[in-house]
């Protein structure tokens, strides 16, 4: 979780893919520049919805490109900035081009392409269309959100263990403090557009860079965080909807204290599953023989590191927040549950080590004290203008207690997070409401039934939502399904994307 304590977890766990790009030919043309669809819009939009995309070869055999939409979406004939693009050509005939986010918010599309185009789609989905990576307004290579010029002031915002019990006044007075202080160095840094990363504003920006790539209606594969951006986007423009999908989806209707319990059940949920695993091997670092009794040992560690954090060779020291962190990262895929086991092992014998790396993979630090990316600035400032809060610190105290209820080890660990952007330099800008974006085209969603990190219920109450929605369940653990668990799911979402082919039921998959 990030260190302000944000309602919402982030949805976004680190994907680290290796991959060795092809080095380009010296005799290669130049990529071809867009067409855009020239469609009639407003004069003091028709610089953004009909510019051309000037594409330049980049990072082996991918494009790159910028395109500039308004910085201020009321009043377009002001300012604008920029958002970076790649492109991955179909490999076969072009249906188009497929727009992918990665999630967070905070996720870089440009990293996902660059990196991993083929974890972000399937080979079938590369034949038939360009796959086009985006960081969204605030991200990555994009006119971005910045806090800092010395990441220490990252570091220690993120991993400051507060000498209060947590939930009492001294703790929520540093809190606050922290909070406030870390806001007044964003808007510092990052200025006017710190308060316009929201995401109505981003899938506006969508709908320009579908305009200016030719394409007449908007294909999408979005992930987490994605899909209320893809969502939000079929709010906007029912009508420029072509095939959509959303996997792994928020429910934008969902209160900011129902998002943090419904998080908390499921990691809560994802460590029973791992646990029921771990105890029937030989080197399970959990002593008890129940799932029950290793849920309890987990909570011993936890207190533990709250009354006496342990120091790691960088000096920092793991307290029960950071250690959350490194908990939950490996609980975002079933491929990474070794981590899990070895990480309790590492901590239960005094070694911080590995918990730091876990949790500086999850907030993208490197090595050296620096950040790969601004994935967590991204996320505080996106998130604390889509979301209004109902909590009060008068409240906090009972909202705590209910969590403990629904979730006794996780719960009190994401506690006392409802009130995190009131110190903020901008009110949230949205309110949480159903989205069901009448008359637009049919739309998948794919939900997991284990998914720690979006719970099942909300792919479930999106898809109803929708008037034209479309569940896909994985039968399953991990965060999002596909490309990444079975043919069953694949084949539904690449079969809506080529030919069109909505089930004419859930699969179940």
């Amino acid at each position: 979780m990030k260190r302000i304590r944000l309602a919402t977890v982030a949805l976004l766990a680190a994907t680290s893919l290796l991959l060795t790009a092809c080095m380009p030919g010296f005799s290669r043309p130049a990529p071809d520049t867009s067409e855009p669809t020239g469609e009639s819009v407003a004069a003091d939009l028709e610089q953004y919805y009909h510019q051309v995309i000037e594409w330049e070869w980049c990072d082996g055999e991918f494009h790159c490109a910028t395109a500039e939409v308004p910085l201020d979406w009321s009043e377009p004939q002001g300012a604008s900035i920029e958002i970076a693009l790649i492109r991955a050509p179909a490999e076969g005939e072009s249906m188009g081009s497929l727009l992918v986010n990665p999630g967070g918010p905070g996720g870089s599309g440009v990293d996902q392409v660059r990196d991993g185009v083929d974890y972000a789609a399937s080979e079938r989905l590369r034949r038939h269309y360009d796959i086009v990576g985006f960081d969204p307004r605030g991200v990555g290579a994009s006119d971005a959100v910045s806090c800092y010029d010395d990441p220490d002031v990252l570091t220690e915002f993120i991993y400051e263990v507060i000498p209060h019990e947590a939930g009492t006044d001294e703790w929520l007075d540093a809190v606050e403090e922290s909070n406030a202080r870390f806001g007044e160095e964003c808007l510092e840094h990052t200025g006017e557009l710190l308060g316009l990363v929201d995401t109505v504003s981003a899938a506006r920006d969508m709908d320009v860079l579908r305009a200016a790539l030719g394409d007449e209606r908007l294909n999408y594969l979005g992930y987490s965080y994605g899909t209320l951006l893809g969502a939000t986007y079929a709010e906007l423009h029912p009508e420029k909807t072509g095939r959509l999908v959303l996997d792994g989806a928020l429910d934008p209707a969902t209160s900011d204290f129902d998002v943090t319990a419904a998080q908390a059940q499921g990691f809560e949920s994802a460590m029973r599953a791992f646990l029921a695993d771990c105890l029937t091997g030989e080197e399970c670092p959990f002593s008890g023989s129940s799932v029950d009794e290793g849920m309890a040992e987990l909570a011993g560690i936890f207190d533990r590191l709250d009354a006496s954090p342990l120091r790691a060779e960088d000096g920092r020291m793991l307290g029960s927040s950071a250690m959350f962190t490194a908990v939950i990262l490996p609980l975002y895929s079933q491929d990474t549950w070794g981590y899990l086991s070895q990480l309790i092992a590492d901590v239960k014998s005094g070694s911080a080590e590995l918990a730091f790396s876990l949790a500086d993979a999850y907030n993208g630090r490197n090595p050296d004290g620096t950040y790969a990316d601004n994935s967590t600035e991204a996320f505080i400032a996106i998130n604390c203008l889509d979301y209004s809060s109902t909590s009060t610190r008068e409240s906090l105290p009972a909202e705590a207690a209910e969590l403990a209820r629904l979730a006794p080890v996780f719960g009190p660990l994401m506690s006392y997070g409802g009130t995190s952007c009131d110190e903020w330099p901008f009110p949230p800008t949205r309110d949480r409401q159903p989205i069901a974006a009448a008359g637009s085209a049919p739309i998948l969603v794919v939900g997991t039934t284990n998914d720690p990190a979006t719970p099942y219920k909300w792919s479930v109450a999106l898809a109803q939502q929708l008037e034209n929605g479309h569940l896909i369940t994985y039968e399953g653990e991990g965060h999002t399904a596909y490309n990444k668990s079975n043919s069953c799911v694949n084949d539904a979402v690449d079969g809506f994307f080529i030919d069109g082919t909505v089930p004419e039921s859930d699969p179940l998959c």
